[in-house]
């Protein structure tokens, strides 16, 4: 009888397989770098032919690892790096163009023609979402009118539009063209109130229909893989954006709960229950998870740069040789308060949306060393987590939002920055057992479909603290802290970095 669950986990940076037993504990891990392109300033590309190779790379990987077979795999769960926009050729399965990744800016002149013609509203109240480039909606339309013969190829129902999940559920399976309600919440496309692609958006972007996927639960019967791909044919039973995976994974199953998950970017995300929550704020409503055809809502708030900024150091100054070494470099900074980054190195996300400035340093000294270099990179995350928070707050002011954070993903291995993140909040800070909270929650989606895991009432009751960040910084120095950050934050706002002038194409 079949007793592992796969996951699929498909980054930004890297793909990642993990296996996972029946008690929910790891078996084997594989994980490959995907390469990244940036043709252009505030341009991000990835090949989707990379993509689908570490894909397959990773899972026969880990297969060989475990020492197993595919037919030993009971079901299969994907989670993906969400808003990353792919067009291909139904018949050929080719894609027509790079990947525009989330990151990627270059609609930002399109995004601000559609604000000031007064869109944003409808985008809005639809899907929960503001009008930026992070979304899929000015990327597909950039693609369509960017690459000659598309957008009449694209209305003759030629070519399908997927983010990373469909992506890799037509390579997988032959050509089932679908996705998830949570991935589907993040193009700007969907009506995330009743659960339809939504016509007047489509309209509004230019997009025809035949070119979007069928949408479905988090959990359920996807197909299953070709046989030839890894031995066997392996059921899918599980698809998430990677956000919505890891609250899955963290067990952030009641209405008030929080998660903030730090790998490329950081993303925030309070369970809000079974009606959404507009906010007030500049915070996203975002579909959580939908089981058995029932939404739960969630308020996110989306930071661009978290582990980029640590990749940054590594690669970009060459301060250190492993993101490890970050945090005991940061730990041996002068201690007195006063350089700060602000990491816009793709603009500012949330609660700011401030796609056309660019990042900086401030308050640098004569002595200023890589110790208080790397000590602004790490606390950089922590404020921003600080105001994502802050926003939460004011959105929902009876949401138990001010007990304890849950975090999860690269950069929570650091004790340095979970020490320093609960001394900025103000909060508690649990990092868990599993920190591939991630790649757990796909497989959980997966075996729970699969019937091999409990219910998510029995599921929460397994989850493990590893260990608990109290904050220990005097609360005096804690608000000059944060002060200094948010005049950091005003002062950059103030700035703004030139655009390309070919950005604004958009029908």
């Amino acid at each position: 009888m079949p007793t592992f669950v796969l996951a699929i986990d498909q980054g930004t940076t890297s793909t990642r397989a993990m296996l996972f037993r029946p008690d929910l504990s790891v078996a084997a891990l594989a994980q490959t770098e995907i390469a990244q392109s940036y043709p252009a300033p505030g341009w991000v590309e990835h090949d989707p032919e990379g993509i689908w190779a570490s894909v397959l790379t990773t899972v026969r990987a880990v297969l060989a690892r475990a020492g197993a077979a595919a037919a030993s795999v009971a079901a299969l769960g994907i989670t993906n790096q969400r808003e990353t926009t792919l067009i291909w050729d139904r018949a050929t399965g080719a894609p027509i163009h790079p990947a525009l990744v989330w990151q990627d800016r270059r609609t930002a002149h399109a995004c601000a023609r559609l604000k000031a013609e007064g869109h944003e509203p409808l985008v809005t109240a639809r899907t929960g979402l503001i009008l930026d480039p992070y979304f899929s909606a000015t990327k597909i339309a950039w693609l369509l009118d960017t690459v000659p013969g598309a957008q009449t190829r694209a209305e003759r129902g030629e070519l399908a539009f997927g983010t990373v999940d469909s992506w890799l559920l037509w390579r997988l399976t032959g050509g089932l063209h679908a996705t998830d309600a949570t991935n589907a919440a993040r193009t700007a496309l969907f009506d995330i109130h009743r659960g339809v692609w939504d016509d007047d958006l489509l309209s509004l972007f230019g997009i025809p229909r035949a070119l979007l996927p069928e949408v479905r639960d988090c959990a359920g019967d996807f197909c299953t893989t070709r046989p030839d791909l890894f031995g066997a044919a392996i059921p899918i039973r599980g698809v998430a954006g990677d956000q919505q995976a890891a609250t899955i994974g963290q067990a952030c199953f009641t209405p008030g709960m929080v998660k903030a998950t730090y790998g490329t970017g950081c993303f925030a995300l309070l369970n809000t229950g079974a009606e959404p929550r507009a906010s007030a704020n500049r915070l996203l409503t975002t579909i959580a998870y939908q089981f058995a055809g029932r939404r739960t809502y969630a308020l996110e708030g989306s930071i661009f740069v978290a582990g980029a900024a640590v990749q940054w150091l590594r690669d970009g100054l060459g301060l250190i040789r492993d993101a490890a070494e970050s945090g005991p470099l940061a730990a041996r900074a002068d201690p007195a308060p006063g350089v700060y980054l602000v990491p816009a190195f793709v603009g500012l996300g949330a609660p700011h949306w401030e796609p056309d400035v660019r990042g900086a340093l401030f308050g640098l000294v004569r002595d200023t060393g890589p110790e208080e270099l790397a000590r602004a990179a790490l606390e950089s995350v922590c404020y921003q987590t600080h105001d994502l928070l802050a926003a939460m707050r004011a959105d929902w002011p009876g949401a138990d939002t001010g007990t304890v954070l849950r975090t999860d993903g690269g950069m929570a291995a650091s004790d340095w920055t979970m020490q320093r993140l609960a001394d900025l909040l103000g909060l508690p800070v649990d990092r868990p057992v599993v920190r591939e909270t991630t790649a757990l929650g796909a497989a959980y989606l997966a075996g729970w479909s699969a019937g091999l895991y409990p219910d998510p009432a029995d599921f929460a009751c397994l989850w493990r603290l590893d260990r608990r960040f109290t904050p220990a910084m005097p609360e005096a120095e804690r608000a000059g802290r944060l002060d200094g950050w948010h005049r950091a934050v005003r002062a950059l706002r103030g700035m703004r970095a030139p655009l390309r002038s070919d950005e604004d194409i958009l029908p």
